[in-house]
C-alpha cells in the first residue's frame, strides 16, 4: 500500500483521555491502521514500552474510510504510575501504508506537539485533584476568541522546572472537563461546509444514501456537496412537520416549523461524514494543510456573500490557534460529555419534540449520526470498557455502510442506551451527568420541557454519592442558574411556547427539581458538591446554602452541605455585550432579595449567594468573556479560588464577600 501524498500520519489527537494510576487511554484519528509504540517514562524511572498490534483491546481501530481511521490505546498498566508526577510519554506509528519509512514519532507528524524546551509531552496522573480547568460551548466561527489557547498558555506557564523535577509544584491542573458543545454541528459556517467536503472526498469517507428519507433530498451526501453544499439553505431540506403541533408553531401562529429548531440551522450537518470531518477540523491543524482557499460558491445573494466573507476571517484565526488546543488536549486527561449542539438545538428538550423528530426519518437518521460521531470521537475515551461492551458493535455497524439497514439498525441500538454518563475515581471524584437522554417527561403536558434527570437517574446518582465526603458534579446546564432566565423560560412555557426560550432548566420540572434537591438534602450525601457547567454562553458563581437538611438517625444535628455552582461559558461563544448587561442589572433589581419579585419566585429551601466577577462594571454578576474556568480545591475538595481564564489573557477571579446580598 501506498502512502497517501499530502495527508499527515495522525490527522488529529494524540488526545488525553481517561488516566488512572493502572491505565492510560489516549484517542487518534489516523490516515492508516498502524502498530503502536508507547513509552512512558515518569521522572527518573525506567522507560516502560508498550508495542501494540491494532485490533486488539489494547489497542482498538475502528476505520470510517479509506484514509480515516480511529485509534484508542488503552494500555493497563502493571506496576502503578505515580500521582503528582511528571511522566512523558512518546507515541510512535507504523503505519501500514508506509512501513518502510519504519517508526515514526511526534516529531515527524507533530512537530509543534510538545512546550518550548521540553522533548516530549508529558501528563499527572490525577489523584487528589488540586486545580481543574473547565469550560463548554466552542464555536468555529464565534467571533470570540478561543478559551482553550487561555489554557494552554496557562498550562505553558506551569511546566516542571529544574528547580521542581517532575513534581505538581507549579500547580499544573488535573483535569479537563469538557461539559457540552464541544462541535456545534447544527450551526456550521458555510467555508466550513465546504471545508467539511473537500475533507470528507480527500479522507475517501463512505458515501450515505440519503433517498428515501424526505422527499426534495439529494441522493447521497457526495451529491449534496456536488450541488454546492446547500450553502444557507439547508433549512430548506429539514424536515418539517404537522402545523398543527403547538410545540413547534413557536414564531408565527399557523405556520409549519422545522423539527430542528435552530435559529442557525441554516447549515446544520447532514450525514456521518460530515459530522467526522467536523470533529477533526475543529481539533487539529494538520487536516487544514494544503486545504484550498475557499470561494464563495455561485448563487448566494449579497447577503449571503457577506456573511461568507466574514466567516471565512473568523475561521482563519480559529486555523490558527489549533496548534495550541491539540497541545493542550495532549497533555491533560481529557473528560467530555455532551450537550444540545453536540447533536441539534433543542435536543430532547420535551415528549413531543421527541415525538416529532425520532417519527420523522430524516430527523432520526440526522440525530443519529450525531450520536455516533460522539461515540467515537468523545463518549470512547470517557470509558473505554463501556464503549466497547455496549456501543462499539452499532458504532461499527453504522461506519461500513451508511445509509444501509445496519445504519438505522445502529441508531436504533444507540438511541436505546443509558450508560452515557459516567464517573472518574479521582478525590474527589468526577461523576459526569447524562442530562439529554435520561429525561423526566412530563406527564402533565407533552409540550413541557422535561426533566434533566429521570427518577431513576436520580436514584443512581445517590448510590453513586454515599459514603463520599466531596464530588466533582458535571451537569452541562447549571443546576442553579440565574433567576431572571429562569422566571422567563417558566412564563414562555405556560403559555405554550418553551422552544422559543429554550425552557431547559433544572427547576422546569417539579419532579426533577425535588429529586436534586433530595440529593442534596440526604444524611449520606458529601459535604462539599463542586458543581461544573456551561450551555447559557456566559459564566457565573454561585455560592448555595440549603436550609433544610434530612436530621441524621443517632439525633445529631446534621450539617448542611456547602454547594458551589460554578458555569464557565462559552470556551467560544458569547452574548452581545449590551444585551448581558442589561439583563445582569435587571436580574439583580428584579430579583434582590428585599423585590416583591423575589418573594413570590423565592427558591424555598435554599439561599443562593452569588459572586461577583472582579472588575466587571456596575456590580455585575455575569462575565461575558469567552474563555475556559479554573477552578482550584483543597483538601477537603472545597474551592479556595474560582477564576475564569478569558481568551484575551485576563484572569478574572469570582469574589465572595461577607457583606454580599443574598438572592433567594
Amino acid at each position: 500500500m501506498q502512502p497517501e501524498m499530502g495527508l499527515p500520519a495522525v490527522l488529529a489527537g494524540p488526545i488525553l483521555r481517561k488516566v488512572t494510576p493502572d491505565s492510560v487511554a489516549i484517542w487518534l484519528a489516523v490516515r492508516a491502521p498502524a502498530r503502536v509504540k508507547l513509552e512512558l517514562q515518569a521522572e527518573a524511572s525506567e522507560v516502560m514500552e508498550f508495542v501494540l498490534t491494532p485490533g486488539t483491546e489494547k489497542l482498538s481501530c475502528i476505520s470510517a474510510g479509506e484514509r480515516l481511521h480511529y485509534l484508542l490505546i488503552d494500555v493497563p498498566i502493571d506496576a502503578p504510575l505515580p500521582a503528582e508526577t511528571w511522566i512523558s510519554y512518546r507515541i510512535s506509528l507504523e503505519l501500514e501504508d508506509d512501513q518502510a519509512s519504519g517508526w515514526q514519532d511526534h516529531t515527524i507528524w507533530a512537530p509543534d506537539l510538545t512546550y518550548p524546551g521540553v522533548g516530549r509531552p508529558g501528563f499527572m496522573v490525577p489523584q487528589r485533584i488540586k486545580s481543574l480547568l473547565h469550560g463548554s460551548c466552542r464555536k468555529p466561527h464565534s467571533e470570540a476568541g478561543d478559551g482553550l489557547v487561555a489554557a494552554d498558555a496557562h498550562l505553558k506557564a506551569r511546566l516542571p522546572t529544574s528547580e521542581t523535577p517532575g513534581t505538581n509544584e507549579e500547580g499544573w491542573p488535573s483535569l479537563l472537563v469538557m461539559s457540552g458543545d464541544q462541535v456545534y454541528v447544527d450551526d456550521v459556517a458555510g467555508p466550513m461546509v465546504q471545508a467539511i467536503g473537500a475533507l470528507s472526498q480527500k479522507l475517501g469517507l463512505h458515501d450515505e444514501t440519503l433517498s428515501g428519507l424526505d422527499t426534495g433530498l439529494p441522493e447521497s451526501g457526495h451529491a449534496l456537496h456536488a450541488a454546492g453544499g446547500y450553502l444557507y439553505r439547508r433549512d430548506g431540506l429539514l424536515p418539517k412537520i404537522d402545523q398543527n403541533a403547538r410545540v413547534f408553531d413557536v414564531l408565527f401562529g399557523g405556520t409549519s416549523k422545522p423539527i430542528f429548531t435552530s435559529l442557525h440551522a441554516r447549515n446544520h450537518l447532514f450525514t456521518l461524514a460530515e459530522m467526522l470531518a467536523m470533529y477533526l477540523l475543529v481539533w487539529s491543524p494538520s487536516v487544514w494543510q494544503d486545504m484550498p482557499d475557499f470561494q464563495a460558491p455561485d448563487g448566494l445573494t449579497d447577503k449571503e456573500m457577506k456573511m461568507y466573507a466574514e466567516e471565512t476571517e473568523t475561521l482563519k484565526a480559529f486555523v490558527s490557534d489549533l496548534p495550541a488546543v491539540r497541545r493542550l488536549m495532549a497533555h491533560l486527561p481529557t473528560a467530555m460529555i455532551f450537550d444540545d449542539h453536540d447533536v441539534t438545538d433543542d435536543w430532547n428538550l420535551s415528549l413531543a419534540w421527541e415525538q416529532a423528530a425520532y417519527g420523522h426519518p430524516l430527523a432520526r437518521r440526522v440525530i443519529g449520526n450525531a450520536i455516533i460521531a460522539y461515540a467515537l470521537n468523545q463518549g470512547w475515551g470517557n470509558c473505554p470498557q463501556t464503549f466497547r461492551k455496549t456501543q462499539e458493535a452499532f458504532v461499527r455497524d453504522a461506519l461500513s455502510d451508511p445509509g444501509s439497514d445496519s445504519h438505522e439498525a445502529a441508531i436504533t441500538g444507540l438511541l436505546a442506551l443509558e450508560d452515557w454518563d459516567y464517573q472518574w475515581q479521582t478525590d474527589p471524584p468526577l461523576i459526569v451527568l447524562d442530562t439529554r437522554t435520561r429525561r423526566w417527561r412530563s406527564e402533565r403536558n407533552s409540550h413541557y420541557p422535561s426533566g434533566l434527570l429521570d427518577w431513576e437517574a436520580a436514584t443512581d446518582l445517590q448510590s453513586h454519592l454515599r459514603g463520599k465526603n466531596s464530588v466533582l458534579l458535571v451537569s452541562a446546564a447549571p443546576i442553579f442558574g440565574v433567576k431572571l432566565i429562569e422566571t422567563v423560560q417558566k412564563f414562555f412555557t405556560v403559555i405554550g411556547k418553551p422552544l422559543m426560550v429554550d425552557a431547559e432548566y433544572w427547576m422546569a420540572h417539579a419532579g426533577t427539581a425535588g429529586a436534586i434537591l433530595n440529593v442534596f438534602r440526604h444524611r449520606n450525601t458529601p459535604r462539599h458538591f463542586v458543581i461544573l457547567s456551561g450551555d447559557v454562553h456566559y459564566s457565573f458563581v454561585y455560592d448555595v446554602e440549603l436550609r433544610q437538611v434530612t436530621p441524621s438517625l443517632n439525633g445529631e444535628e446534621p450539617d448542611s452541605p456547602q454547594i458551589w455552582q460554578i458555569c464557565s461559558s462559552g470556551i467560544k461563544n458569547t452574548w452581545p455585550e449590551k444585551l448581558i448587561r442589561v439583563f445582569d442589572f435587571c436580574n439583580r433589581w428584579a430579583f434582590a432579595p428585599r423585590s416583591p419579585l423575589n418573594w413570590f419566585t423565592k427558591r424555598r429551601g435554599m439561599r443562593v449567594i452569588p459572586r461577583k466577577p472582579v472588575g466587571t462594571p456596575h456590580g455585575q454578576r455575569i462575565l461575558n468573556a469567552s474563555g475556559i474556568g479554573l477552578v482550584e480545591l483543597d483538601e477537603d475538595g472545597a474551592p479556595t479560588s474560582i477564576c475564569q481564564l478569558t481568551a484575551d489573557g485576563r484572569t478574572v477571579p469570582f469574589e465572595r464577600r461577607e457583606k454580599e446580598a443574598r438572592l433567594d
